[in-house]
C-alpha cells in the first residue's frame, strides 16, 4: 500500500485523477479501523492532513462553508451557535480523541448509514462541494448518498467542503444506542424548523440503506403548522399532530435486523425520537430561540 502526502490541493486533485483508487485519509477514524483489521486494503492512501485550507471555515451572508477537514471538536467549540444541529450530533461522536481527529468530510466520504453527521446535514439542507481536475460541482445532501457506504462522488473527485445555510429556526438531533457514550447509533433523527419559509425538514440515520429524509412527515407537519396558524401563535402542538408526524417518520425508514438492534426496534425508536426532537425544537421556538445562527 502506497502512502501519498500532497502539500497542496492542486496536487491532491492531480494525484486522485491519476490514481482514482487512492483513498483519502483525514482523521482516519473509520478507514484505519478497517485497515488495521485487514477488512480493507487500498492500493494507496491519499493523506490530506497537510492541506490547511481543508481545515478552514467561513461565513458568507446566510451561508457557511465548512472545509472538509474541520473536526468534530471544532464544530462543537467554534460553530455550536451557528450550526446547532450539526454541533449536537458532533457531541455524540465517539470519544474526545475521535472528535479531535474525525471530520464531517470523512463521515460523508465513508457514507455509512450510521454516520452521526448525516441526519443534521440532510435536515439542514447541506450541499457538498466536490472537486476534481475537471472542475467543481455541488451535490445536495439528499442526492449524495447512493447506497450502503456509497456516495455520488466520481472516482477522481474529492470532497472540498460542505455548504450549509445558517438556520432561521431551531434544530435538534437525537440518537439511541446500546449505551450512552462512544456508541454507533441504532437509530438517529434530526429535525429543523424554518420559520422564514414555514417549513420543516428532517434527517434519518441508521435505519435504511442510506441516510434519508422523511419527506411525507415533512410535508404533513409543514402543512399542519400553517393550517393551524401555529407559526404565528407558537401555541402547544396538538398530540394527534405529533403522533402523526412520528408515524410518518417511522414509515419513511427501511431498517434491517443486525447485532445492534432489530428492524422493529428501530422503527419504534424513530417514532419516539421524532416526537422528542420535535417537542424540543418547538419549545425552543416558543421561547424565541428561532434564529440564533443568522443573528450571530
Amino acid at each position: 500500500m502506497d502512502f501519498i502526502q500532497p502539500t497542496s490541493w492542486a496536487d491532491a486533485l492531480a494525484i486522485k485523477a491519476g490514481l482514482p483508487a487512492a483513498v483519502p485519509l483525514a482523521g482516519g477514524t473509520d478507514l484505519m479501523v478497517e485497515v488495521n483489521f485487514d477488512a480493507r486494503r487500498p492500493e494507496a492512501l491519499l493523506d490530506l492532513t497537510r492541506l490547511a485550507e481543508l481545515a478552514e471555515w467561513e461565513r458568507s451572508g446566510d451561508w457557511l462553508r465548512l472545509g472538509a477537514g474541520v473536526t468534530y471538536a471544532r464544530l462543537i467549540t467554534e460553530l455550536g451557535g451557528l450550526l446547532p444541529g450539526l454541533a449536537m450530533a458532533s457531541r455524540t461522536v465517539g470519544s474526545p480523541q475521535i472528535r479531535n481527529r474525525g471530520t464531517v468530510g470523512g463521515n460523508l466520504g465513508t457514507a455509512s448509514p450510521a454516520g452521526d453527521s448525516h441526519p443534521p446535514l440532510l435536515a439542514g439542507g447541506a450541499v457538498i462541494e466536490a472537486e476534481s481536475v475537471r472542475g467543481r460541482r455541488m451535490i445536495s445532501a439528499t442526492d449524495f448518498y447512493t447506497g450502503v457506504k456509497a456516495n455520488a462522488l466520481a472516482p477522481d473527485e474529492l470532497i472540498a467542503a460542505i455548504h450549509l445555510p445558517l438556520p432561521s429556526g431551531p434544530e435538534q438531533f437525537s440518537k439511541i444506542g446500546t449505551r450512552n457514550a462512544m456508541v454507533i447509533a441504532v437509530a438517529a433523527f434530526s429535525v429543523a424548523l424554518h420559520p422564514d419559509r414555514k417549513e420543516v425538514t428532517t434527517g434519518i440515520g441508521s435505519a435504511a440503506p442510506t441516510p434519508r429524509r422523511a419527506a411525507a412527515a415533512e410535508t404533513f407537519l409543514t402543512a399542519a403548522l400553517d393550517e393551524d396558524g401555529l407559526w404565528g401563535s407558537r401555541e402547544a402542538l396538538p398530540d394527534p399532530m405529533c403522533a402523526e408526524f412520528a408515524r410518518l417518520v417511522s414509515a419513511a425508514a427501511a431498517p434491517i435486523d443486525d447485532v445492534r438492534g432489530t428492524a422493529a426496534y428501530r422503527l419504534h425508536s424513530l417514532a419516539v425520537l421524532a416526537r422528542r426532537t420535535l417537542a424540543w425544537a418547538w419549545r425552543d421556538y416558543q421561547r424565541g430561540n428561532s434564529d440564533r445562527g443568522r443573528q450571530r
